[in-house]
């Protein structure tokens, strides 16, 4: 299903500085060390206001690789999708699409990306202005049009068929994974370290974001993080990374249940990542066992 990934997009509020999280108490959106916050692009990627970077950026990378490393970013990538399109061979669902009855329209390729929740459109606008001649491109106006909706209209017939065709194509490949890191891993990956979590910890933000969409409205990822934070200290604030995460399993639970169309199954978060953070396996290490829509994975 869709991560059931489809997003609304939002401004993405304003992240708190490093050295907030990591000197001085503080709340999201608030500022750290006497200097404004560092303000999050559209999808939640950092936009450095100095050409040498922010404070975070430096911390960032004096940071352990975490979940970014490339065997943790591959064990990430197949346990997304076994929640996503329900197989570990990410790499098999490029050309995946299908209408889940979710209301967003068609979901489709390695993340779940919707018509009707923007992101769909904005990896089609991107791979164009790279590819101007690839075989989505004249779909672009209707894609335009049923953003936002669940609709087809200018899209039957023909799209389903188009978009199975172009996912043959390696440059598409590329795109959907440029799309992918860009939009919900990177940004995903980041905040949790500045929150001082763990790899599990990275799994459980990124699996949230792409669910839920990095926005800001109700139950969008930055929202139930707020929520989350009001609660319970991130790790980086002093508290306990298992209570910080069981607390945001509730509340990234809930959202789930909240969506309601399209069947609700609360698997990957009752049976995937609260087993991991059950086992105390915080690190994420292998091999790895979870269960989603009474299918059972594994990963070694």
């Amino acid at each position: 299903m869709k991560r059931a990934g489809c997003l609304l997009l939002a401004i993405v509020p304003v992240v708190v500085t490093a050295g907030a999280y990591f000197f001085t108490p503080a709340h999201p959106g608030g500022q750290g060390l006497g200097g404004p916050a560092a303000s999050a692009g559209p999808h939640g990627g950092q936009e450095s206001g100095a050409a040498g970077g922010t404070e975070e950026d430096e911390l960032v990378e004096e940071l352990p690789p975490g979940l970014a490393a490339p065997a943790k970013k591959e064990l990430a990538q197949k346990i997304v999708a076994s929640a996503v399109n329900s197989t570990t061979d990410w790499r098999a669902t490029y050309g995946t699409i299908r209408d889940t009855g979710d209301g967003r329209g068609y979901t489709a390729g390695i993340l779940g990306f919707c018509t009707g929740t923007h992101d769909l459109l904005e990896l089609v606008e991107r791979y164009t202005e790279d590819h101007p001649g690839n075989g989505l491109a004249r779909y672009l106006p209707a894609l335009r049009a049923v953003d936002g909706t669940d609709s087809h209209e200018g899209l039957d017939p023909g799209f389903t068929q188009a978009w199975r065709a172009e996912a043959e194509v390696e440059a598409f490949q590329d795109a959907q994974e440029a799309e992918r890191d860009r939009a919900y891993f990177g940004p995903a990956v980041r905040l949790a370290k500045l929150d001082g979590l763990g790899d599990l910890g990275q799994l459980v933000y990124y699996d949230a974001m792409v669910l839920h969409g990095p926005g800001t409205e109700a139950n969008g990822f930055y929202e139930l993080r707020e929520r989350v934070m009001a609660d319970a200290d991130t790790p980086a604030e002093g508290g306990s990374e298992p209570a910080y995460l069981d607390a945001f399993l509730d509340v990234h639970r809930e959202a789930v249940v909240a969506r309601g169309r399209g069947g609700v199954d609360t698997g990957r978060v009752d049976t995937m990542l609260r087993r991991f953070l059950a086992d105390g396996n915080l690190g994420l290490d292998t091999p790895l066992e979870w269960e989603i829509g009474g299918r059972t994975y594994r990963a070694e």
